[in-house]
């Protein structure tokens, strides 16, 4: 894989690790969620963000694809309320208490 990527799958989720180690410049995120596949910049942000991955995966689960668009949809909420549209969307909540992170 080019860079270091790796692939492996782990509990049924397909983990994709972009780098080996931490990038030189800031990716906007550490891991993202696609349905039952993670990706994450380097392998130390798979082994710390796993967990709360894990929800977001379940999460997926639980909404099909309406989950996308409800995530965006409960971020832009909290924008429009003020607060911060990551930060304060329920579904990080829920990962945060959930998974950590």
């Amino acid at each position: 894989m080019p860079a270091g990527a790796r692939l492996r799958r782990v509990g049924g989720v397909l983990e994709i690790t972009a780098l080996r180690h931490p990038p030189r410049h800031r990716w906007p995120f550490a891991a993202i969620t696609f349905g039952h596949v993670v990706i994450a910049t380097h392998d130390h942000a798979m082994r710390q963000l796993r967990a709360h991955e894990r929800v977001h995966v379940r999460q997926c689960e639980r909404w099909g694809p309406l989950f996308l668009p409800a995530y965006l949809l409960a971020g832009a909420w909290q924008w429009l309320r003020g607060r911060e549209a990551y930060r304060d969307n329920p579904f990080e909540v829920e990962a945060r208490r959930l998974g950590g992170g």
